[in-house]
């Protein structure tokens, strides 16, 4: 039972606190929205992206937007249903890996692509946003998109086995966030494994699969060095392409906000931020990698020789990726996003 006592500390708690919050207390939030996604509380997605985010769009809407998030698929289902989720209103906005659902955003892949994505989070960004409008659109058509986004890239993470070249992973078992992993992976001569990340470790640990190809933020959450020896990625941070994500929102929820409370999203999703993420996934990564190192793990990085030998059998995967496409012309964006890469570089 609340006493007298508990009630006044409640009301002096709110007297402290500052002039945005008060006003949120005192009133309801015109716009309450329910945010799910796959990763843990203690994962840098959720700590240091979505929920300061979240936070952000609270204190600027002075409490009229409340965003609530559940991490680890907490409002149910799995990983690969979260777009479905938004898509239909079961929730009101997801953070997702557009690769859990293979087929739906073939026009993002490219992003994904070895050789399209090296090592630039800001550029790779930024890019996407670029183009947009003009070429990713269509694969988005049943959502609001709020912003999308990659990590610092693919590395390959090895429990038991030291790669260095192409011919260090033929007939290896390596896991793989979705369908342009499978084709990284196959290039190399390995088996792609598709599976959920919070899956990985027990993969590791029981030898269903002999690696990973996942960033280094990925080790602190799922303790990975434990499951892992080596850490391995080329020089000057290059990797074996990279994921997409997307924060997107149900289209009919979006639609029913106020266009001064939209303006708000809108200016916290724009490229000041993209950068800011590309920044705190960065940092992630270097948290993930000196964890590794701190705790015996070898963090491996390849010469300019070995990297440009794994390059030489991932040059075709581009042109394969371009020649499966249908109705559109990805020839014109694969040019596109390598100019708008290149651009945002400049």
């Amino acid at each position: 039972m609340i006493n007298r006592r508990q009630i006044l500390a409640s009301g002096a708690a709110a007297v402290a606190l500052p002039a945005y919050m008060r006003k949120a207390w005192a009133q309801s939030p015109q716009v309450d929205l329910k945010l799910h996604h796959f990763l843990g509380p203690q994962a840098p997605a959720h700590a240091k992206m979505l929920q300061p985010w979240a936070d952000r769009i609270q204190e600027q809407s002075e409490g009229r937007i409340r965003i609530e998030l559940y991490p680890a698929m907490s409002l149910g289902g799995a990983p690969p249903q979260l777009f479905r989720q938004v898509a239909e209103g079961v929730v009101d906005i997801v953070w997702t890996v557009n690769g859990y659902t293979p087929g739906l955003f073939p026009r993002a892949e490219i992003f994904e692509l070895p050789t399209i994505f090296t090592n630039d989070l800001a550029a790779t960004n930024l890019a996407m946003r670029d183009i947009f409008a003009d070429h990713l659109a269509a694969d988005f058509a049943d959502v609001h998109v709020l912003f999308l986004h990659v990590h610092a890239g693919q590395a390959i993470q090895m429990a038991q086995k030291l790669v260095r070249s192409p011919a260090d992973t033929q007939g290896l078992k390596l896991r793989v966030p979705g369908p342009t992993g499978n084709a990284v992976v196959e290039a190399m001569g390995a088996t792609p494994v598709t599976m959920p990340v919070p899956d990985l470790p027990q993969a590791l640990g029981t030898s269903a699969v002999d690696g990973a190809l996942i960033p280094w933020e990925i080790i602190p959450p799922l303790q990975l060095f434990e499951s892992t020896q080596y850490q391995i990625e080329g020089p000057d941070r290059n990797r074996f392409g990279t994921t997409t994500f997307q924060v997107s929102m149900n289209k009919a929820r979006w639609n029913g906000i106020d266009p001064e409370l939209q303006q708000i999203f809108t200016d916290n999703s724009g490229e000041d931020w993209l950068r800011e993420v590309a920044e705190i996934w960065r940092a992630a990564d270097d948290v993930g990698i000196q964890m590794a190192v701190d705790n015996g793990n070898e963090h491996v990085v390849l010469t300019e020789d070995e990297m440009a030998a794994f390059n030489q059998v991932l040059a075709s995967v581009v042109d394969d990726w371009a020649a499966a496409q249908s109705g559109f012309d990805a020839d014109a964006l694969v040019a596109a996003a390598r100019q708008a890469i290149a651009d945002r570089q400049g």
